[in-house]
């Protein structure tokens, strides 16, 4: 989500500034023989990884290594709630310092990941007291709704228009600030209930657009990644790639979590 306009995944230099394809030796031309000559320009062309270009490899590792960030913190505060509070707050700010950086940080991203699994982990081990098993259900549903739209991304029926993009960012706006509001009131204590004003229908309603809107950004995600691959953006860009699907990922997890919760609740 973080990567929709980062102008380095659309620059199509890349390719011409590391040199991509023959590698050229020291010697100039008129130093070789004609076999020498035919025998360096059949070599085959150096890789992505070769020139420092990002890869998808790359990015895939990367996201890996956030995952695992987030559940090393995860551990830490499933088992230790009372560092929910702590996660969250540094989790908010550590995302907006990565989200403005215009060189990635790795640790700063890894710092947001672990931050976060604090918070996930306390998050989800309170309610998973609440609602046995919460926690299995909601990362199936994670996982299964990452995976739909992948397929659908990969088949070309979901992808990024200018004009979605423009909803996708006023919708974004107004779920932001009411989201702000919902939470200055719980605590100030003028609302009651676990979610505030997210509880009972409205807060359906409100999940189930705020997944859709994730949905979208994992699709700005994978656009913004398949644009670094394949324009040659430098291979360091790849830890922004992954900052981006974690951050929506985790979005994701808290949409449905408290989607469930809710369900569950009026049971």
């Amino acid at each position: 989500m973080a990567l929709g306009g980062n102008p380095v995944f659309s620059s199509r230099n890349f390719r011409e500034q590391t040199g991509g394809g023959v590698a050229a030796g020291p010697r100039s031309s008129q130093d070789m023989s004609a076999d020498q000559l035919r025998d360096l320009y059949s070599q085959p062309s150096a890789s992505p990884a070769q020139t420092g270009r990002m890869t998808y490899g790359d990015v895939i590792n990367k996201t890996i290594l956030c995952f695992v960030g987030i559940l090393a913190g995860a551990v830490v505060g499933w088992q230790l709630p009372g560092l929910m509070l702590i996660g969250l707050i540094v989790g908010l700010v550590l995302g907006l310092v990565n989200s403005f950086k215009k060189e990635p940080s790795p640790a700063l991203i890894m710092l947001y990941a672990v931050a976060e699994g604090l918070f996930l982990g306390g998050l989800t081990g309170v309610l998973n007291a609440q609602f046995p098993g919460i926690a299995t259900q909601a990362l199936a549903a994670t996982l299964s709704v990452f995976a739909v739209t992948l397929v659908l991304y990969r088949s070309g029926k979901y992808r990024a228009t200018p004009k979605m993009t423009r909803i996708f960012m006023i919708a974004m706006g107004a779920y932001l600030v009411f989201s702000l509001v919902n939470l200055g009131l719980m605590m100030f204590g003028a609302i009651e209930g676990m979610f505030g004003m997210r509880d009972g229908v409205l807060g359906l309603v409100i999940g189930a657009l705020a997944v859709l809107l994730a949905t979208y950004a994992l699709v700005l995600d994978f656009t913004s990644i398949q644009q670094g691959v394949e324009n040659g953006a430098p291979a360091k860009y790849s830890w922004s790639a992954a900052f981006g699907l974690t951050v929506t990922m985790v979005w994701l997890y808290v949409e449905i979590l408290r989607i469930i919760a809710i369900l569950r609740g009026d049971d």
